[in-house]
């Protein structure tokens, strides 16, 4: 079954709003085993929507239409699925009345163009909204099939859940699973996982975000993906961290509960993201203690006990700093691990350092060490701080869950750095 996706939106258009719609639908439907071959974005007028309908009613089996769906003037998917069809639009009385019953709840008064929502188009079946007033809208056109469901996202998750996935089917998803690595360069990743390839009904896709790339291994039978992740584990090493879902927050807090440990952290270049995103795990009061984020160069010193010294001599983005960063955060906390980040995201150098360069320090009672990624980053360096930011989040991460698991995983990491082949 081959579908195509539709948002409605000017708001979408001119770039207020991300949509988000399409990449939930996008995941949802292929895990369905609905094929998506084309997901496009028009405007809010009725030429532009009728076109676009027509268009993908031309290719797919189903059509899925998010937004418009409301009762401003501008909100016209109902109105243009009435007009391919050639019918009017008529109004449900019953949900007429539903809105009016709301509205009086509300306390509020019922404004006219509230009730074009039960307007429906002749000869299509309405779909309840367990999320909202908006109903969503079935109707066959052209011996294909179109979904008409609310912009508003919690609505139309809830309706697609409840009405939509459950009819489509699909036609039987494949075998996948996603594999998640951290600290590894694309290309290296790409040329380990060659032999995977390889195998037959085996196909790879590769996934990256900053200093992170999801593999999705799809497969044409679940002993073939079996066989496939066995052979994907092996060959990756400890550059794979987890599967699914799984986030590198996460793998951290697990391993640090299974020994009873906590980490602190300090943050300087990050701003307290690194925080955020350990505190983002439901349960991380049991393993993350705090943070300090010490951002002007006098509070390292003043917070965290770098030598006054040391940051007058060598600034604050040197190796040294990040280790008594680490140290100091630990110590103040009483956690057993610390972690501390300095570096420059730019737009400009600091301290003679330029933009891209980054420090880690990673202290326990073992003893503390720093450490130096090497980041990928894009020609135009003024446009790469949050991309910096957000790598110095996932090192910093994947190197504590490393430190946790041992030294031979350290060295792991410091050899994934310097095998690399193109900066991806």
């Amino acid at each position: 079954m081959r579908a195509e996706l539709l948002t409605v939106g000017d708001e979408i258009l001119i770039g207020d709003i991300v949509n988000g719609n399409a990449a939930w639908l996008g995941r949802e439907l292929t895990g369905a085993g609905v094929r998506v071959d084309r997901s496009a974005v028009v405007g809010d007028t009725l030429e532009a929507i009728t076109a676009a309908v027509s268009a993908a009613l031309a290719e797919a089996d189903v059509v899925i239409v998010t937004g418009g769906l409301g009762p401003t003037r501008d909100d016209l998917t109902r109105d243009a699925l009435a007009a391919l069809a050639g019918v009017e639009l008529v109004r449900d009385e019953a949900l007429a009345g539903l809105i009016r019953d709301r509205v009086e709840r509300s306390g509020l008064r019922l404004k006219p163009m509230s009730l074009r929502m039960a307007d429906v188009p002749e000869g299509a079946t309405m779909l309840p909204n367990p999320a909202g007033t908006a109903p969503g809208l079935r109707m066959e056109l052209s011996g294909k099939v179109v979904y008409a469901l609310p912009g508003v996202p919690s609505e139309m998750k809830a309706i697609m859940k409840s009405a939509v996935l459950p009819e489509l089917g699909g036609d039987g998803a494949p075998p996948v699973l996603t594999l998640r690595t951290a600290g590894i360069w694309e290309t290296v990743l790409a040329a380990r996982l060659a032999p995977v390839e390889t195998l037959e009904e085996i196909s790879l896709a590769f996934l990256p975000s900053p200093a992170e790339v999801a593999v999705r291994i799809t497969a044409g039978t679940s002993e073939t993906l079996d066989k496939a992740v066995l052979m994907a584990k092996e060959l990756l090493g400890t550059a794979m961290y987890g599967t699914g879902d799984q986030s590198l927050a996460s793998v951290a807090h697990e391993l640090l509960a299974a020994r009873d440990r906590r980490v602190a952290v300090a943050e300087s270049l990050t701003g307290g993201l690194l925080g955020a995103e350990l505190t983002d795990v439901a349960g991380s009061s049991e393993t993350f203690a705090g943070g300090v984020t010490a951002y002007e160069t006098r509070l390292k010193h003043e917070l965290l006990g770098v030598s006054a010294d040391l940051l007058e001599a060598r600034g604050a983005v040197d190796p040294e700093v990040a280790v008594q960063m680490a140290e100091g955060v630990r110590e103040r906390l009483g956690a057993f691990y610390g972690l501390g980040v300095t570096g420059v995201a730019g737009p400009g150098a600091q301290d003679g350092k330029p933009v891209g360069t980054v420090h880690i320090g990673i202290s326990s009672p073992e003893g503390s060490k720093s450490f130096t990624p090497v980041l990928a980053l894009p020609p135009d360096l003024t446009q790469a701080r949050a991309n910096i930011r957000r790598m110095t989040v996932v090192h910093a991460l994947d190197l504590l869950r490393r430190e946790i698991l041992g030294v031979a995983m350290v060295r792991q990491w410091e050899e994934d750095q310097e095998d690399r082949e193109g900066l991806t």
